[in-house]
């Protein structure tokens, strides 16, 4: 636990200097981004270390650590690839804000990652705090879905479909908090991902799309709406 705690704040202080070496030299820049990767290489070493620690008896805890972790890589992806495309832009530009909300995600995440840490071994807020890990996931998710920059590839309507399966599976489980948690994440991904792919499908129009990706957003604000009621209960 120690060992996470400490990578963690260090991984803090290498985004910093990662955000601030954004108007800099790109030889201090690159030198920024390799710490940055060396840090989270560490840390994702030392949380599957604290995984590992749990033992074979508490698998769905590892998944939620493990995803914690993940979710730190990703945002520090993010994060150093708005850095480059904001070096040398002026402060009105709209790389610079993009930089900035990078930034604000990264701490999120890694904010996340601390407190799942914290609550792995208080069996009275695991489950809770898995949870939340979750919801703050999928509002990420959905911040994506939402932008206007189309998916990367396209899908069919078939594919999509099929990934609203995993939605009706997880639904299921909502009451074994840890599950419902590890579940959820990657149904609600996987069907934001897919109707957005489905939706940019050359065969599908204009008006179709707007309507779908209006009902995938409905859909995923229904489920966060579900996870924080049993959140509270």
């Amino acid at each position: 636990r120690e060992g996470i705690l400490k990578t963690a704040k260090a991984l803090v202080e290498d985004t910093k200097v990662l955000v601030q070496n954004a108007t800099a030299s790109q030889e201090k820049l690159a030198q920024a981004a390799q710490s940055s990767v060396s840090t989270i290489t560490r840390l994702a070493e030392v949380v599957k270390l604290g995984a590992a620690s749990l033992g074979s008896e508490d698998p769905e805890t590892q998944v939620v650590l493990i995803n914690a972790v993940k979710d730190v890589a990703k945002a520090l992806g993010d994060l150093i690839g708005a850095t480059k495309a904001a070096a040398g832009k002026a402060g009105d530009d709209p790389a610079v804000y993009q930089l900035k909300n990078s930034a604000k995600v990264m701490v999120t995440n890694v904010t996340s990652l601390l407190k799942t840490v914290k609550a792995v071994e208080d069996e009275a807020t695991k489950g809770t705090r898995a949870l939340e890990a979750t919801i703050e996931h999928i509002r990420q998710e959905l911040a994506v879905f939402s932008s206007p920059v189309p998916p990367a590839k396209v899908s069919t309507p078939e594919d999509f479909i099929r990934m609203t399966k995993g939605i009706t599976m997880a639904t299921a489980k909502a009451w074994h908090f840890i599950a419902t948690a590890t579940r959820s994440r990657r149904a609600i991904a996987d069907m934001l991902r897919a109707c957005k792919e489905a939706a940019y499908h050359p065969e599908v129009s204009g008006d179709v799309r707007q309507r779908a990706l209006r009902f995938g957003k409905e859909c995923a604000d229904g489920y966060l709406e579900l996870l924080e009621h049993v959140l509270v209960v």
